[in-house]
């Protein structure tokens, strides 16, 4: 079972060498502190209040529902057909939840499988979970409402995604036609300010053009979506680039929704073999401006492969963090940046 890798090749560069369950629980799980109107300091999430109202909702998910009823739930939730941003609550549902999450599951199983772990499915399926858990969790942390988010996102998506992605056929789909791949940032810690800086989990797609050889279809995403194209410069060696939207900001458009505020966004990006060697994106926002990142294995010195990461952001504020892949750390270390939000 599950003999196949399509996500996990376990090379010495870029994302792939990053890749581990405890980035991507920080990445994944903490992911909203990316938006300009969130804090970014774990330490002051109110863990207590967010699990209370997200396991208020899943207790009762259909008193969640009928709030606003049915319809709404399936327009807003369910149904890819609103072109309203702060409706189309759908898009990260599929996007994110159901192709994301799922490749994020073999993802981790193609990952413990490769370090021995018994079981990897079930150390896949559980990491997984507790990621999904931990960014709803985090996500209501000052909310006390009904809210059909974490229904629809635990109850439906997460589960789905995870049977999806059980099948080789859909594996084997987006590991090798579309060339899906893990682009998540090096998330840091800025111990002075106990901040996480520079997190948030990526994909990235591209898809060969039949009569363009050297060419491919690019699409990057995460709490953001660039379009564009890649360019193939051979030995496994590629570059992208692309244009679209983010996500600034999440604002309370109901007593029991959020919609999205959205930004101008757009990056370039160099990789070898689909594993992400270095990126730079520009975004009209408030927070991280400019982000680069320089992954481990793009240089070697001293027999170390040191990632670099530089954030521009609101105020002009800059941040610096270093990761080294020698160490065996889920994290880098980051200085200068000011929390995101008082």
């Amino acid at each position: 079972m599950h003999e196949q890798c399509y996500f996990y090749h376990g090379y010495g560069y870029g994302t792939d060498a990053i890749i581990h369950p405890l980035r991507m629980l920080i990445n994944g799980g903490y992911g909203i502190m990316q938006l300009s109107n969130r804090h970014n300091r774990p330490l002051d999430i109110n863990y207590r209040q967010g699990w209370k109202n997200v396991w208020r909702n899943l207790l009762d998910p259909t008193a969640a529902i009928q709030v606003e009823g049915w319809g709404d739930f399936f327009v807003r939730e369910i149904i890819p057909f609103s072109l309203d941003s702060k409706k189309a609550h759908y898009w990260p549902n599929y996007t994110q939840h159901l192709i994301g999450g799922g490749m994020s599951y073999r993802m981790m199983v193609e990952w413990y499988r490769a370090h021995d772990y018994a079981h990897p499915g079930i150390w896949g399926g559980t990491t997984i979970m507790l990621y999904h858990l931990l960014n709803e969790v985090v996500e209501n942390d000052y909310r006390d409402t009904w809210s059909t988010d974490p229904v629809a996102d635990l109850l439906i998506f997460d589960p789905a995604s995870i049977i999806l992605f059980s099948s080789e056929r859909v594996c084997r789909f987006f590991g090798e036609t579309l060339h899906m791949a893990d682009w998540s940032y090096q998330h840091m810690i800025d111990l002075e300010h106990e901040t996480l800086v520079n997190n948030g989990q990526n994909f990235a797609f591209k898809l060969d053009v039949p009569w363009w050889e050297k060419w491919a279809f690019f699409y990057h995403y995460g709490t953001h979506g660039e379009f564009g194209l890649t360019r193939r410069l051979g030995g496994g060696r590629n570059i992208s680039a692309g244009g679209g939207f983010k996500v600034d900001e999440l604002l309370d458009v109901t007593e029991y929704h959020q919609g999205a505020e959205l930004a101008v966004t757009g990056g370039v990006f160099y990789d070898r073999d689909d594993s992400l060697l270095a990126s730079v994106l520009w975004a009209n926002s408030k927070d991280y401006k400019l982000r680069v990142n320089l992954y481990p294995g793009l240089f070697e010195a001293w027999g170390l492969k040191p990632g670099f990461m530089f954030n521009l952001n609101r105020n002009r504020s800059t941040a610096f963090g270093v990761t080294l892949l020698n160490l065996p750390l889920p994290c880098g270390l980051a200085v200068g940046m000011e929390p995101t939000q008082e």
